[in-house]
């Protein structure tokens, strides 16, 4: 669509339309970006764009790699370092471009014609404008800012997503690093077992049947302990990945146990009205939802107009032996909306508008449905991790050292007590399964009031009846 105006009216045009120019903001549109991050996470991010900017990004992950990680600094290192993020925020560059482009009124153009023929030569200047792009400015430049909007927040969303993915893979490979330790010295009680059994064995205190069980649990503990640390590795490079780290930054600490849990849940009886307000996916949503109603606007604005051309002309005639001469005046070329009123670019408009007013809807009750299933299962699995810490492990605990008693003073033999330390450690093992997947149903509970994604895992829960890692002794 090309619209064409007269010069002076041109100029007058532009010249009021430009003080409603946008500018590039100092940070690329990183301010709203900064604060959802601050406000949500507490950590900072940065639009790495200069060597300076990534100087000082390095000085701050040096320190926070100089320690034994928490999850907290695992997410500061990931923000600061993660390039897929950085990607992100290039595009909300990008974004920020296509609203300046758009609030600048069209450029004009100038063309001039020198044609001679019989002695005579005729020049012709035009000065052209597109009259209907500086009508609709305006609007237009109201959709720009609402799509910039939206692209700061996708920014922010992903910010959040790479957040709560980095907690899942440190809470992940933490777990993996406390199992690692709890197989390990099982592996060492088994091994001892397994040569006290052996022993017996050889002065006939033992049958093969028995010797077998033990050398079965030892060997069974050692495959464990194998799948345990390579389940570690690949779960502490995940976790590098996602904190961009390589060479020298991947000799990173990380604790050999999984943090206490909390001495309370949280309880949240307003979750679903917290996730509707809060979530950043459905602001997204919102802002599309306007900016579809301004464009369908501009739709019914402009159905009539698919053609206006509007044009100044200046023309100058020379003639031998006679005077110059003059014309000025315009022309008009506009297109007849005989075949197309416009009623498709409407209908269109209409029905995208209407698409995106149902996702929206959908959006709102899947993301009240995601905060209450996620709510729930912080809830269980917080019930269940903390049943292991109150009443499994601390009668475990004790029976375990009733049993020793026992077998000091010969009560029991030494079977009961091997049967009794398989037991022991197949809880032990539960609770530390059960522990993982509370830290990982509340980093999902943040995400499904916040944003990010959760983590789209169904917590299994773990079984309050731990069962002995192979067949029973005597």
């Amino acid at each position: 669509m090309s619209i064409r105006y007269a010069p002076r009216g041109l100029l007058l045009a532009a010249a009021l339309a430009l003080s409603g120019c946008a500018a590039f903001s100092p940070d690329a549109g990183m301010s709203v970006v900064a604060d959802v991050t601050g406000q949500t996470l507490g950590k900072d991010v940065a639009f790495i764009r200069t060597g300076e900017d990534a100087e000082r990004a390095q000085a701050t992950i040096r320190q926070l790699l100089a320690r034994t990680l928490s999850a907290d600094a695992a997410v500061q290192v990931a923000l600061l370092n993660n390039r897929g993020l950085q990607a992100a925020y290039n595009v909300l560059a990008l974004a920020e471009t296509e609203l300046v482009e758009q609030s600048l009124p069209p450029n004009p153009t100038f063309a001039i014609s020198r044609i001679t023929g019989g002695g005579a030569v005729e020049i012709e200047r035009q000065v052209v404008g597109d009259i209907l792009a500086l009508a609709t400015l305006p609007l237009r430049s109201d959709i720009a800012r609402e799509r910039f909007r939206q692209a700061q927040l996708r920014a922010a969303l992903e910010t959040l997503r790479v957040a709560a993915e980095v907690r899942r893979a440190y809470f992940r490979s933490v777990a993996a690093n406390d199992m690692v330790g709890l197989l390990t010295d099982a592996k060492s009680t088994a091994e001892s077992t397994a040569q006290l059994a052996k022993q017996l064995g050889e002065t006939g205190s033992m049958n093969k049947l028995d010797q077998a069980r033990e050398q079965v649990f030892y060997a069974e503990i050692t495959a464990d302990l194998a799948s345990a640390r390579q389940e570690a590795a690949s779960a502490r490079e995940r976790l590098a990945r996602l904190m961009g780290l390589w060479d020298e930054g991947l000799a990173f600490r990380l604790p050999s146990r999984l943090p206490e849990l909390p001495r309370r849940p949280l309880t949240l009886p307003g979750i679903e009205v917290d996730a509707v307000g809060h979530r950043v996916d459905l602001q997204i949503a919102r802002m599309e939802l306007v900016a579809l109603a301004k464009a369908l606007n501009l739709a019914e604005a402009t159905r009539f107009v698919t053609l206006l051309d509007l044009a100044g002309i200046s023309k100058r005639t020379t003639e031998p032996e006679a005077p110059p001469f003059r014309e000025r005046g315009f022309d008009v070329a506009f297109q007849i909306p005989i075949f197309d009123g416009g009623e498709v670019r409407v209908r269109q408009a209409t029905e995208t508008y209407n698409h995106a007013f149902n996702r929206l809807t959908e959006r709102a009750v899947n993301v009240r449905s995601e905060a209450r299933d996620a709510y729930r299962v912080y809830r269980s699995t917080w019930d269940i991790a903390s049943h292991f810490q109150r009443e499994i492990l601390p009668l475990r605990k004790i029976i375990t050292e009733e049993m020793q008693l026992r077998f000091s003073s010969m009560q029991i033999d030494v079977f009961a007590l091997l049967t009794e330390a398989r037991q022991r450690i197949a809880s032990l093992r539960a609770a530390i399964d059960a522990k993982r997947e509370f830290f990982l149903a509340q980093s999902d509970l943040k995400a499904a009031v916040i944003g990010g994604e959760t983590g789209a895992r169904v917590a299994t829960g773990t079984s309050v009846t731990a069962a002995p890692a192979s067949g029973g002794g005597h």
